[in-house]
């Protein structure tokens, strides 16, 4: 199976980054009054979704987190990211998630089994998941400059609204996962 996922994913990875350019290219060479709201929407939805499944499959293959420094990964003023978390709702969000697709037993063991040792895995798998949102989150808000650019107003709308949703949110819910197995391993250690 890892095989699979070292050769197979990063071609899903090509595709949906391909894909993702093309329909920036298709956006170039058109106007945004040739797009209807749904359209608006299906083409907002398409796009994230893309970019930042161009980011989890790689992810899922490699370990991607690696190419950010440890640094980016500390959290330097954890009351402060609880409050921002609090403030936007991030446990509301989280029980979003349970509900839909991490409620599984199945699901939810991939990431962290009970032991110490994982602990550490959920440690990785919480940066990963971080890093690949982080990427997609700039990749989106970059486009959204270059959409915005040619008057796209809409459609930017739409994608910034499904960015906050399906990247900035995830990364703030790594971060305050983190800030809990800190806690937690402190205690172990101690």
């Amino acid at each position: 199976m890892k095989i699979f996922k070292k050769i197979i994913f990063p071609f899903f990875s090509i595709f949906l980054g391909y894909s993702s350019v093309e329909i920036l290219i298709s956006l170039d060479s058109s106007a945004p009054a040739d797009l209807s709201n749904i359209e608006s929407f299906t083409v907002a939805f398409l796009f994230t979704l893309y970019v930042t499944g161009f980011f989890a499959f790689i992810g899922f293959a490699y370990p991607t987190s690696k190419i950010a420094p440890n640094n980016y990964y500390k959290i330097y003023n954890p009351k402060a990211l609880v409050i921002v978390s609090n403030i936007l709702g991030i446990k509301h969000f989280q029980v979003l998630l349970l509900i839909t697709f991490w409620g599984s037993k199945k699901n939810r063991k991939k990431y962290f089994n009970g032991t110490k040792k994982g602990l550490q895995n959920f440690i990785f798998q919480t940066k990963q998941s971080e890093f690949g949102h982080l990427g997609g989150f700039i990749v989106i808000s970059i486009s959204s400059i270059f959409l915005l650019l040619n008057h796209y107003f809409l459609l930017v709308s739409i994608i910034t609204l499904i960015n906050i949703f399906g990247n900035f949110y995830p990364i703030l819910l790594q971060r305050t996962h983190r800030i809990r197995i800190e806690k937690i391993t402190k205690k172990i250690v101690n």
